[in-house]
């Protein structure tokens, strides 16, 4: 049994939640082979050979991959995946992007987002925005698989030695071209990478408000997060977003402020080591989950806790 993960990254480094796609693979047992699609990915892929528990890296460096487009790197997963039992990627963008293309072209079902592994064939996954655990077992002879990075703890990314194997095939489907992207730029840590989130919510009032977290943030080394009625009402963009249709979480420290607790927002930070919530309303149902909870004024209680920090 091999299984084969496709590496998350940016072009540059390789991404955390790689390792903890990896962690995954090792749960199902087996060789792992990783795949890094890209160009000019040599760094990334020698960072790959690393990563503990992984036993062979395949480059597929080509200007075809050179943004990962899904319609290109699909068809190259698909060819590569017919010899493997299982195909891995994290439950990002990019993993969502291109998994499902890659189980329609081996004509196999696809298992989203699994928090773990119960044996080869049978995963549980979070379902009713996280309200209930389904256990699936697939039948398929390959197993297309997302997975949710915040349910297995990351491998060690250094270790390894494995081996570094270039992959010729190249395919351009020619239906789709990069145009350019604009990247947010933040002296403060990744929100999906970060130990300590501090996130805002409707309570915030306005996007002028949130001067207040941002302060806060950069004391405790933090990133800021938001949830979606904070983003849906124009506060912050919606790469901000903490829930289940926008980031999902696990940081060491989750401070939620003027946030109610929805169950699309718990969705996607329940799993936090701690969560301290500050809320006016002490029905709110963010305090049902919270481990620490402060029923005040946002505006009084933050100024006040950054003092503290």
């Amino acid at each position: 049994m091999t299984i084969l993960v496709i590496a998350e990254h940016d072009g540059k480094t390789l991404a955390p939640a790689t390792l903890n796609t990896v962690a995954a693979a090792a749960k199902i047992g087996g060789d792992i082979h990783v795949l890094v699609a890209g160009q000019g990915i040599g760094a990334i892929a020698e960072a790959a050979a690393q990563v503990s528990g992984v036993a062979k890296v395949l480059a597929a460096d080509n200007a075809a991959y050179a943004h990962q487009l899904p319609e290109n790197v699909a068809p190259l997963v698909a060819e590569l995946g017919k010899s493997y039992s299982h195909i891995l990627a994290a439950a990002t963008s990019n993993g969502k992007n291109i998994l499902p293309r890659v189980a329609a072209q081996l004509d196999v079902d696809q298992i989203s987002e699994i928090i773990s592994v119960v044996s080869a064939d049978t995963f549980t996954r979070p379902i009713y925005a996280g309200n209930a655990i389904a256990t699936v077992q697939s039948t398929a002879p390959v197993k297309v698989i997302t997975v949710r990075a915040t349910g297995f703890d990351p491998v060690a990314a250094q270790g390894g030695a494995a081996a570094v194997e270039a992959v010729a095939a190249v395919h351009d489907a020619g239906t789709s071209s990069f145009v350019n992207e604009e990247l947010a730029k933040s002296d403060r840590p990744e929100l999906t990478a970060a130990k300590i989130v501090v996130s805002g919510g409707r309570g915030m009032q306005n996007g002028d408000n949130f001067k207040h977290l941002y302060a806060l943030a950069d004391k405790l080394g933090a990133a800021v997060g938001a949830s979606r009625a904070a983003v849906d009402a124009g506060f912050v963009p919606n790469d901000m977003q903490v829930g289940q249709t926008g980031k999902i979480v696990a940081p060491q420290l989750y401070i939620a402020v003027g946030i109610s607790g929805a169950i699309q927002h718990l969705a996607g930070m329940k799993d936090s080591k701690v969560i301290v919530a500050i809320n006016k309303d002490e029905e709110a149902p963010i305090f049902q989950v919270a481990d620490y909870g402060l029923v005040a004024d946002l505006f009084e209680a933050v100024p006040e806790l950054e003092k503290l920090v």
